[in-house]
């Protein structure tokens, strides 16, 4: 139930829907933009892999523990406050990245752009329920859903051009006029609203249980990139991390207001499409990550020519996602499922291969994975909404954002933990890094090249699996018509 503070007249709504659209994009673009800028980051400030997972991981962290808070607080203290809080933080973070000196203020600066953004994006889609009627919501969030899936498949072509023409620290300038314009919009015509039926206090305890197993998990397999002196260290930080979602999980059974109710896991068809969730978009994660790194340090292509060779990538989910959907609700969700996560796993493993035409190696890999992703994602998502009552559909929805965000983290420092172990296997020269490359005529170069082809290749491998992985659940978990929880 929405407590109205203000009305919201039919013609502020388009002003509205605009302004959570270009919030959620600025949000959703910079994570993709951010990883076409790392190899040229990397260069520039003379930063490490561990240093560079950071980058990534430093925003997904903070986003992926504080999400649930963030809607809670909104439901609480007024969606618009929160929204223009968030907002304005983002914005802040984000000049902190464009002027950082060092790369350990640019870590320290995505922290912070990750707390804006679990502030802000969990607000879009309940101002939007909240400022449109039920008989044109569907519409309306028909339309943040394309603008959104359509602008972060431009962003990194736009983002790569701009750092092209400027330097990399135009991927963050670019955020600051986005995020005036959201404020200037929100200021002129967003109402507020808050949720009546909220009540009590926001479980602190759980969020500050769930960050510090998320950092520990984190931050062990992170520096199991960087292993000299570290590895018993960073093992131990793995499984502190792995018993300290264990205790969130029980913690949560036991508190009145939790931020993820244990009740609604007694569903097969949450627990599966969570866990399915956690794999998939872990894959997705993981080989965004790499694939940049292979086309710029290895292929030699520039920022822009990687924005370009990804955008298809973007096209195809966001053009075809709704027909999934629609398919989706004809057939069931479970065949969907088990095929799309099959297709995800063939164009993986086609990266795995390596092929040097571009075309063969990369371009029809990635779009067979788009299309994998493209026909899982509507009905993934449309499963976990049915699997619970209305009355638990927020709860439901902030649970499987953050499993995907938290997916992405850990996929993220896994992949970059496997690569620089395989690396440091099969690097017979002693020399280099993995993703950088000496000059062609130096000395144990090919060596080098073996190795990082080796590491690449295992990787991407082990992705596969995980999409396989997503695979089975569905066929095992995923039934035909989801009960509610």
């Amino acid at each position: 139930m929405t407590d109205w503070l203000e009305p919201c007249p039919p013609k502020q709504r388009p002003w509205v829907l605009a302004a959570t659209i270009l919030a959620s994009a600025m949000a959703f673009i910079d994570g993709s933009v951010v990883t076409i800028a790392l190899p040229v980051i990397r260069t520039d400030l003379g930063a490490s892999l561990t240093e560079m997972l950071w980058v990534l991981n430093a925003y997904t962290l903070l986003l992926g523990a504080l999400l649930m808070v963030g809607g809670g607080a909104g439901d609480r203290l007024g969606r618009r406050r929160v929204f223009l809080a968030g907002t304005l933080l983002f914005a802040l973070a984000s000049l902190l990245c464009a002027l950082a000196p060092s790369p350990e203020v640019l870590v320290a600066g995505r922290a912070l752009k990750g707390v804006g953004a679990a502030l802000l994006v969990p607000q879009s889609l309940a101002i939007i329920s909240a400022s449109y009627p039920e008989g044109e919501r569907g519409h309306a969030i028909g339309l943040w859903a394309g603008a959104s899936a359509l602008t972060t498949a431009l962003g990194p072509a736009v983002g790569g051009i701009l750092m092209d023409l400027f330097s990399w620290r135009a991927a963050f300038w670019i955020n600051l006029p986005l995020a005036a314009l959201v404020l200037l919009l929100t200021l002129a015509f967003m109402p507020e609203t808050r949720d009546r039926s909220a009540r009590g206090r926001l479980d602190w305890g759980g969020a500050l249980i769930a960050f510090l197993a998320c950092g520990s998990l984190t931050l062990g397999l992170t520096w199991l990139t960087d292993t000299e002196g570290r590895l018993a260290l960073s093992l131990a930080l793995v499984c502190l991390g792995l018993v300290g979602l264990m205790v969130f999980f029980w913690y949560e059974g036991r508190v009145k207001q939790p931020l993820a109710p244990t009740v609604l896991f007694r569903s097969r068809a949450f627990t599966g499409t969570n866990l399915m969730t956690l794999l998939l978009y872990g894959t997705l994660s993981g080989t965004l990550f790499l694939v940049p790194i292979d086309l710029i340090e290895y292929r030699g292509l520039t920022p822009t020519q990687v924005g370009l060779a990804m955008m298809p990538f973007g096209l195809i989910i966001g053009l075809l996602s709704s027909q999934a959907g629609k398919l989706g609700d004809r057939i069931g969700a479970r065949p969907m499922l088990l095929f799309g996560s099959l297709v995800v796993a063939a164009g993986v493993a086609g990266l795995a291969f390596q092929f040097d035409n571009f075309w063969l190696g990369v371009e029809l890999p990635l779009c067979i994975m788009a299309l994998g992703m493209a026909i899982v994602v509507s009905p993934l998502t449309t499963t976990v909404m049915n699997s619970v009552s209305d009355a638990r559909a927020g709860t439901a929805s902030g649970i499987n954002n953050t499993a995907s965000r938290l997916a992405g983290l850990f996929a993220i420092a896994g992949a970059g933990a496997c690569a620089a172990l395989l690396f440091q296997t099969f690097n017979q020269s002693d020399q280099g890094k993995f993703g950088l490359f000496p000059d062609s005529n130096a000395d144990g170069y090919d060596a080098i090249v073996g190795a990082y082809q080796l590491a690449y290749g295992g990787s991407l491998v082990m992705l596969a699996v995980g999409a396989l992985g997503a695979a089975l659940i569905a066929a095992w978990l995923i039934p035909a018509k989801a009960g509610k929880a």
